[in-house]
């Protein structure tokens, strides 16, 4: 996530995208030179704190960048705020390809 906002760091800078993001990703994506607001980390249930934001209509899209090759323990949760996006019609990204995309098609002039 970091390497993908580093890329793009004009566009986040230009577009004024106001960030959330779990803590442990918060925190890196901070160290860059970005302001975010921080949930708890994943495995506290700061990805159920982005899907309540998403429920809420608070989030206007996604980024949440996961490892196909391995599972993880909040696997669950993971999968809850996939749902969530889905129910409520949020774009979501899962890997850099498709963020690219979103985050092109809000920057356009």
């Amino acid at each position: 996530m970091v390497q993908f906002i580093n890329k793009n760091i004009a566009i986040f800078q230009k577009e004024n995208i106001k960030l959330i993001a779990t803590g442990t990703t918060g925190s890196k994506v901070e160290a860059v030179g970005i302001k975010v607001k921080k949930m708890l980390s994943g495995p506290q249930g700061g990805d159920a704190q982005i899907a309540a934001r998403v429920a809420e209509g608070k989030t206007k899209m996604v980024l949440f960048f996961k490892d196909p090759n391995s599972t993880h323990p909040h696997e669950p949760d993971i999968n809850m705020l996939i749902r969530i996006c889905d129910v409520h019609n949020v774009p979501l990204a899962t890997n850099e390809a498709t963020a690219q995309l979103l985050l092109n098609a809000i920057a356009v002039d």
